[in-house]
C-alpha cells in the first residue's frame, strides 16, 4: 500500500491543478501588461522625437504685391513640429515695405497680453483694442501698458519672395 500511495502523490505533483493554472495565467497577464507598458518607453528612448529646427524660414508673400509705406497683414502657411507630430497651420504677420524695398515684419500679438492688434490708418498707428496699447509704424510703444515694442520676425528677400524667419531676440 505504501508503493501505491507514493505513486499517487507523484502523479498529483506532476498533474496541473486549477490553482497552479490560475497562478501561471495571472503571471502571464502581468508579464503581457508590463511588456505593453515598456514598449512605448523603449521606443521613445531608442527613437527620440525630432527637435524643432530653430531658424526655419517660411515663404510668406510676393514682395511686389505689398503696398509701400503702409503695413499689410499677410497670411501664410507654416509647418510646426511637436515631437513626432508635424502640423501645417495658418499664420499671420504685419509687414511694412519701405520705399527702398526694406521690409519689417511684426508678430501679430500685442506685447502686453498677446491680443491681436490692427493698423489704424487715420492715426497711423497699430492699436490693440484689449488694453489700448498703441505702437508707431516701426513698432515702438506710444501708449498703454505694453512693456516693449512689437516683436519682429527676421526677414530676407529671395528674388521677389518675402521669407520670414524666427522672432528676433530683444536687445
Amino acid at each position: 500500500m505504501d508503493d501505491q500511495h507514493q505513486s499517487h502523490e507523484v502523479a498529483d505533483d506532476l498533474s496541473p491543478t486549477r490553482r497552479s493554472f490560475y497562478i501561471k495565467f495571472i503571471y502571464g497577464i502581468m508579464t503581457a501588461i508590463g511588456a505593453a507598458l515598456a514598449a512605448p518607453a523603449a521606443i521613445y528612448l531608442l527613437f527620440p522625437p525630432k527637435i524643432p529646427k530653430e531658424g526655419q524660414w517660411v515663404d510668406a508673400a510676393d514682395l511686389a504685391s505689398l503696398p509701400t509705406g503702409t503695413p499689410e497683414e499677410i497670411s501664410y502657411q507654416r509647418t510646426r513640429v511637436d515631437g513626432w507630430k508635424v502640423t501645417s497651420e495658418k499664420a499671420t504677420a504685419w509687414v511694412l515695405k519701405k520705399p527702398d524695398n526694406q521690409v519689417i515684419a511684426f508678430a501679430p500679438q500685442c506685447t502686453h497680453l498677446g491680443c491681436a492688434y490692427h493698423w489704424d490708418d487715420p492715426s497711423h498707428t497699430f492699436i490693440c483694442p484689449c488694453h489700448t496699447s498703441a505702437f508707431s509704424i516701426d513698432g515702438k510703444v506710444l501708449a498703454g501698458p505694453a512693456p516693449r515694442p512689437l516683436d519682429r520676425y527676421e526677414v530676407k528677400v529671395e528674388g521677389s519672395r518675402l521669407q520670414l524667419g524666427p522672432l528676433e531676440p530683444h536687445a
